[in-house]
């Protein structure tokens, strides 16, 4: 009985004691070194992100890209080892069923340099955007920077040719107000415009000349260039334009325009020179200065081709005014002087299609040729043209056409038996 009792209250005991679970507490202080150290790397990573993120603002002010670039790459690498230290802590410490303070605290921490960290990823990608801009800006005024270099250059030869230097260039600009002007096809065909205004302008005198002096238009026109058919009367001054036009440039061909001269050896530079600085001056100016010059036998044997005695003696009733040029002189008289500024712009364009290289060359086109849209242009633009017609054919060149390189610049025809709009 008593062995019996014994063994009972040993039972009852026994069965009387709790059970009591590990705390998570323990659970964790089983690698305290571990975790601090974990910790310890975490702070240090957040520090050293801070300090690259300084260091890329700073870079900024002022604008430094190396710097930029270098600081952008640091706080890449700081990001990426937060995001390391995230997935080992992760994998080492799954989530617990049962969460301690200490473990909140933690977790609170964790999600606060995590939200900091989406901060800082934002910035970094608005820095970068920041830098792409930046490099297009440096970009596009590297390329200004190269298109203004390309001008000085040009800018520098053009002032070769006028015989300045830059420092005398600029001078001048300040005082007149004057850009320098470029050797460019747009220099020449601009010349080509002005030189077929200044035919245009000598022929309307001329022809009101010979109305006042009883001249049958009609059949001077016909003896210009015969069986033309016009589509109007009034076009027939186009007829007095191209016996105006094919005696101005007869020689044009030529260096020395079919002038004889002693000596004549000009380079292009000397040609683009001349160009310049005769192009402001007055005809009559420039004859005061030098009548015997290359320019003024130029003008007296252009006078003496393109104005027929009979035509003169009609307009004035004597000879005196050719015998006056004939004789080396070039008078003052209203006449003369609107025939000068014609001289003028056809000498100008000569001089400025020999200063290009290789030279500007002139071609023309003859009566009876089918008109062509590349190499002609009609001096009457109403036009009409019916698809069944014949293709139009050149009755009269009143302006021959030019070649620069591979730039075509259009002759101007006038096209016989043509139909005009009202």
């Amino acid at each position: 009985m008593l062995v019996t009792e014994a063994k009972d209250n040993q039972l009852r005991e026994s069965s009387s004691q709790k059970v009591h679970p590990q705390p998570m507490e323990e659970a964790m202080n089983q690698k305290p070194e571990a975790v601090e150290a974990l910790i310890s790397k975490l702070f240090a990573n957040i520090s050293s992100l801070k300090s690259a993120y300084i260091q890329l603002q700073g870079a900024h002010t002022p604008y430094d890209p190396e710097k930029i670039q270098a600081a952008d790459k640091l706080v890449i690498s700081e990001l990426k080892k937060l995001s390391e230290l995230k997935h080992f802590y992760r994998e080492n410490n799954p989530k617990p069923v049962c969460v301690s303070p200490q473990d909140s605290r933690l977790a609170a921490e964790i999600q606060e340099q995590q939200s900091l960290l989406k901060t800082y990823e934002v910035m970094v990608k608005k820095f970068q955007s920041e830098i792409q801009n930046k490099d297009s800006e440096i970009h596009q005024l590297q390329q200004q920077i190269e298109e203004a270099n390309q001008k000085k250059i040009k800018l520098e030869k053009n002032l070769k040719l006028r015989g300045l230097s830059m420092k005398d260039s600029e001078a001048s600009a300040d005082e007149n107000g004057i850009s320098p002007v470029d050797l460019t096809p747009d220099l020449f065909i601009s010349a080509v415009e002005g030189t077929f205004k200044a035919i245009h302008d000598f022929s309307k005198p001329l022809i009101n000349m010979m109305k006042a002096a009883g001249w049958d238009l009609d059949a001077a026109a016909n003896s210009v260039e015969s069986n033309v058919i016009y589509a109007k009367r009034a076009h027939k001054k186009y007829a007095f334009e191209s016996h105006i036009c094919q005696r101005m440039f007869c020689g044009f061909q030529h260096e020395s325009f079919s002038i004889k001269v002693d000596d004549l050896a000009l380079k292009k530079e000397d040609f683009f020179r001349e160009f310049l600085s005769l192009k402001d001056m007055d005809p009559l100016d420039m004859l005061g200065q030098n009548p015997d010059s290359i320019f003024g036998k130029f003008c007296r044997s252009k006078y003496l081709l393109v104005v027929h005695p009979k035509m003169e003696a009609s307009f004035f009733g004597n000879l005196d005014q050719r015998n006056h040029v004939a004789g080396g002189g070039h008078p003052r008289t209203p006449f003369y002087q609107v025939f000068l500024k014609l001289a003028k712009a056809i000498w100008l364009l000569h001089r400025l299609a020999y200063s290009f290289d290789p030279n500007v060359k002139v071609f023309q086109v003859k009566k009876g040729n089918e008109f062509s849209e590349v190499y002609m242009d009609s001096v009457v633009k109403n036009l009409i043209i019916n698809e069944n017609d014949p293709k139009p054919k050149v009755g009269l060149m009143v302006m021959p056409g030019f070649l620069i390189g591979g730039t075509i610049i259009q002759s101007r025809v006038y096209l016989s038996g043509i139909k005009v709009a009202e």
